[in-house]
């Protein structure tokens, strides 16, 4: 079931004031409860939720979030302004609405979002090296004259190319038109684990 979790939930996880998040709609349909039920939780356990746990998003957040987030498109219309919740918020969350639904993808919320950010150490670490490569190589060209232009070229080339593979890849984006047979076993089926 974890296959089938992670990437869709990772798809739902933002960025937002440079802090991955997950949007109060988007857990509230993890969760199994309505948005408003869910803030209303947060607000009548407001001391769970330090600013660091949970913050309601500005007037341009939300425009920026619902332009990338096709899925988001329905918060265009909305008056108020949605809640961004930080892993921890999502696993205080999870706590407080104490559903047995809320507890079990909790944790798969909680798994997303260690794994994009071992995803992006990972991609942290590469991103280092490779620079220092560059730099011993651009010593190495200044030490030694005797570099042809066409090579210094063509490693500027590798380099470039090699610093688009260590960009994070863009989360999967649901396909446009109707579900096919196999998508739709796959959805039976992940509905009917969770009521056993």
């Amino acid at each position: 079931m974890s296959e089938i979790l992670l990437p869709r939930i990772e798809a739902r996880i933002q960025v937002v004031r440079r802090l991955r998040v997950m949007i109060d709609a988007d857990l509230a349909g993890l969760y199994g409860v309505p948005t408003k039920a869910l803030n209303q939780a947060v607000k009548r356990n407001a001391a769970r939720f330090p600013s660091d746990f949970v913050f309601q998003l500005s007037v341009d957040e939300k425009a920026e979030v619902v332009t990338n987030c096709d899925h988001l498109s329905r918060l265009k219309f909305s008056r108020s302004l949605p809640f961004a919740f930080t892993e921890f918020g999502a696993i205080a969350l999870a706590n407080v609405l104490a559903s047995a639904q809320a507890v079990e993808m909790g944790i798969y919320v909680v798994r997303a979002f260690v794994h994009l950010r071992q995803a992006a150490s990972s991609h942290a670490d590469l991103a280092q090296r490779l620079a220092e490569l560059e730099e011993r190589t651009e010593r190495l060209e200044l030490s030694h004259d005797t570099f042809s232009r066409n090579t210094r070229n063509q490693l500027r080339q590798v380099f470039e190319a090699i610093r688009e593979l260590t960009m994070p890849p863009e989360p999967p984006k649901r396909p446009i038109g109707f579900l096919t047979q196999e998508d739709k076993k796959g959805t039976k089926a992940g509905t009917r684990s969770r009521k056993t």
